[in-house]
């Protein structure tokens, strides 16, 4: 019996230098590869779309760089149709602005510059020019003045996409009328644009109240004068052209509109209403520094068609839970547009990146980088990996319709280890070499003390 007891006690010895010899996996000896590096794209419009894919590989490391992306490349938006420019060129033009430049100087370069943004690249728009003032000519064959009738507008150019001819034509305007008759000025402009079914843009550029009208009582700034204008106004707005007014170098609208007992102010809201409440299109009402922005940036705006912006974006990528489990996440880059979240949900083991907007031209993107822990599960060994399980995609396209799409295409990956095989033990000096010799100690000491104690008492 006692012999029985020594031999189970010198195998249990005998098993422990056994397993000190054995083969294990560490993550050292494990090497990760990529299998497949598909890129997973899902379109959001023409020429839009949403992409992810591998974007860096480190495999020395055990480590991958994932990249999402968004880009909007709907082509750059363009004016189309026709636009008439109706140009003031009355006697107040030629005054000093506070900005020590004279108007006439900043609304025409400013007109030239709205031009030359217009048709660049754009022959498909056509634009021409119209001014009006007053006229002091007589008619020769009534011997009246033509004050007061269509002559008080001149045609500057007829429809053209040539830049260079329009910007001429606008340089050589001369302010000579004294007063201000925009109700020609939109009535002649209104006869040059086409009979063809498209775009019709009216932009008018004035530094004055009109005072003047076709066939008027001969009062200046009278009820007659006012609803003239008006009424062109809304009549030209209702054919289906979109008329843009800038008005500026009002110097006091509290002053007295001639002997109507109106002010200026009242006048200029009886014709154009106020910029939050037009009576037609758009209306800014602007001091003479805010010209250049108005003509060459916000009214340009006006131009254009719908913007062809993605909103309401909200992308959910999805990690199976092997990945969750076995490999650390860690943003490379944070989302340049939008918000992401900070790390994983644990809930659904996703990451959900919004963008409110997503204009013409832009691009959003973020990268996160996957590393492979150093306790890793032995169950992912020798398994095709992929490194997201899904994305669902939700948003509003180019033409305000509500989207929902979703992708499984993911890039996949593989840890391989070693053949198993007698290995030298765990290197001097590492944990591994220390926990091991500790606990084999910790047995070796346990079985002594038993083989002692089993020979005394057997004595």
């Amino acid at each position: 019996m006692k012999k029985m007891k020594n031999k189970i006690l010198i195998s249990i010895l005998l098993l422990i230098l056994l397993v000190a010899n054995v083969s294990f996996a560490s993550y050292e000896d494990v090497t990760m590869t990529v299998v497949e590096e598909p890129v997973c794209t899902i379109e959001l419009g023409p020429n839009s779309k949403f992409e992810k894919k591998l974007y860096s590989k480190d495999l020395a490391n055990k480590e991958v760089t994932l990249q999402l992306k968004v880009n909007n490349e709907e082509a750059a938006l363009q004016p189309t149709g026709e636009v008439m420019i109706v140009l003031d060129d009355s006697d107040s033009m030629k005054e000093t602005t506070s900005t020590g430049a004279i108007r006439k100087d900043l609304v025409y370069s400013s007109a030239q510059k709205l031009v030359e943004n217009m048709l660049k690249d754009n022959e498909n728009l056509k634009v021409g020019v119209v001014s009006f003032s007053t006229s002091t000519e007589t008619d020769e064959t009534t011997g009246f003045v033509k004050e007061g009738t269509i002559n008080d507008a001149k045609l500057v150019s007829e429809l053209t996409n040539d830049v260079s001819a329009l910007k001429t034509a606008i340089n050589n305007i001369t302010p000579q009328g004294p007063r201000t008759n925009l109700e020609s000025g939109i009535t002649l402009a209104n006869q040059y644009f086409s009979k063809e079914d498209n775009n019709k843009y009216m932009i008018i550029l004035s530094d004055g109240v009109p005072n003047v009208a076709i066939d008027y009582d001969n009062v200046y700034y009278s009820d007659d004068v006012v609803n003239k204008t008006k009424t062109k106004l809304q009549s030209i707005s209702k054919s289906g052209i979109n008329v843009i007014t800038m008005l500026t170098g009002i110097a006091d609208e509290e002053a007295s509109a001639g002997n109507t007992g109106k002010t200026f102010g009242e006048v200029i809201n009886s014709i154009f209403g106020t910029e939050d409440s037009p009576t037609v299109g758009k209306f800014y009402y602007i001091n003479d520094s805010e010209i250049e922005k108005t003509i060459t940036d916000d009214i340009y705006k006006d131009l254009l068609p719908i913007a062809r912006t993605l909103k309401n974006i909200k992308i959910v990528d999805y990690f199976p839970k092997e990945i969750i489990d076995n490999f650390e996440f860690a943003y490379v880059s944070k989302a340049n547009i939008g918000e992401i979240s900070a790390e994983v949900n644990k809930t659904n083991n996703s990451i959900t990146w919004t963008i409110p907007e997503l204009a013409s031209g832009q691009t959003a993107t973020v990268q996160y980088k996957l590393s492979l822990k150093k306790e890793y599960s032995s169950s992912i060994v020798d398994k095709i990996l992929n490194t997201n399980e899904k994305v669902d995609i939700t948003y509003t396209d180019i033409d305000e319709k509500p989207q929902d799409k979703t992708s499984d295409i993911s890039p996949k990956l593989k840890l391989v280890e070693p053949d198993i095989a007698p290995t030298p033990l765990p290197a001097t000096g590492s944990p591994l070499f220390y926990a091991f010799f500790i606990v084999s100690g910790l047995i070796l000491a346990f079985c002594f003390i038993r083989v002692v104690v089993f020979n005394k008492r057997t004595k």
